[in-house]
């Protein structure tokens, strides 16, 4: 017998991994098995893994009357970067007017003539729609201010004469037209005769500085403009006040007042309420004020429709000396002297 050892049993092969091949792309990794049997790669899901969350999607039933060949609905076709530039700026549109259309104090677009630099809206306003349209704009603008600070700018119905029977386009050549045309109305309450409207515009009381009419705008340039309108009315006796701070200094005006008479004066609320309380400017025989209230800027804006000329035109209107003798007013219901100051009457141009 030989003193060699027995050789050990030899170990069995330890498996081996497939070769890795490039071509198969990104290696995929093993199927959940969430049965009893063996996981050959050892692999234990967590337990909040998503893949054992989500069930599989199930095929869609047909139902009764469904066929293979069903039409599919036609794709929309791709829109091109002119169009889709287009179909934003309509969507844009749209809701820029429906957000008009529920704004109570929108301006209605078909109501504005650029041509001629006018709200048509204000043309067909009769006195009640006139003062809403005031109020309405005071309370938009005056926010801030308290309930009874904004009764003290209000101004009352019976205040406002209707001048929508005027069919002519309010601009700045029919101007002294409808002055004629309003100035009987305001003097005696019913219509006159065209003569008589230029004899009531074309005279001014004794005492200087104290016009019947007053036309009220918003800024110098555009008093400027109003004033060459009525130059009509000017006579010997009856001059025009230019009551506004555009290339006006104050003493100037001042001294204007205290030297002429004057039947008509065409100025800012600013310059009016200065001219007011200084005492230069007088309201004893004051009959109406006529508020532009039609003409619009470039940027469809008119003299009410901005904050920096609605409140001081308010507080011009609604000056205690004017509420005394508007009719309805405060003291309306007190027995007045025949000598008295006239009431006053508010005229939409």
């Amino acid at each position: 017998m030989s003193g060699r050892q027995p050789l050990p049993p030899p170990e069995p092969p330890k498996p081996t991994r497939p070769p890795f091949k490039s071509h198969q792309g990104k290696r995929k990794r093993p199927a959940l098995d969430t049965g009893d049997r063996d996981n050959v790669n050892g692999f234990v899901p967590p337990a909040n893994d998503r893949r054992l969350q989500q069930p599989k999607k199930q095929k869609k039933e047909k139902k009764d009357g469904d066929s293979d060949d069903a039409p599919k609905q036609p794709q929309q076709p791709q829109l091109t970067a002119e169009e889709k530039k287009a179909k934003m700026k309509a969507k844009k549109l749209k809701n820029k007017l429906d957000k008009r259309n529920n704004n109570p104090n929108a301006v209605n677009e078909a109501d504005l003539d650029y041509d001629l630099g006018l709200n048509r809206a204000m043309a067909r306003m009769d006195a009640s729609a006139a003062a809403e349209y005031l109020a309405r704009q005071t309370k938009r603008y005056a926010s801030d201010l308290s309930e009874v600070e904004l009764a003290d700018l209000s101004v009352p119905v019976s205040a406002f004469v209707d001048s929508s029977s005027y069919e002519k386009d309010r601009t700045l050549d029919n101007l002294a037209d409808f002055l004629e045309d309003m100035a009987p109305l305001t003097e005696t309450g019913k219509p006159g005769s065209k003569g008589k409207g230029k004899q009531i515009m074309q005279t001014a009381p004794e005492q200087k500085g104290a016009p019947h009419t007053i036309v009220v705008t918003g800024a110098g340039m555009r008093a400027a403009d109003l004033v060459r309108a009525v130059r009509s009315f000017s006579t010997k006796n009856n001059f025009v006040a230019k009551l506004f701070a555009k290339h006006i200094k104050l003493a100037e005006a001042v001294s204007f007042l205290e030297g002429h008479r004057t039947g008509l004066a065409v100025g800012t609320p600013a310059r009016l309420i200065d001219l007011l309380e200084q005492g230069a400017l007088s309201v004893a025989h004051l009959r109406r004020i006529v508020v532009d209230a039609s003409h619009i800027d470039q940027k469809k804006r008119g003299v009410l429709d901005m904050q920096d000329t609605t409140l001081p035109v308010v507080r011009w209107l609604s000056r205690p000396e004017f509420k005394a003798r508007y009719a309805g007013g405060e003291d309306d219901t007190e027995e007045k002297p025949k000598d008295g100051p006239k009431p006053i009457s508010i005229v939409f141009y």
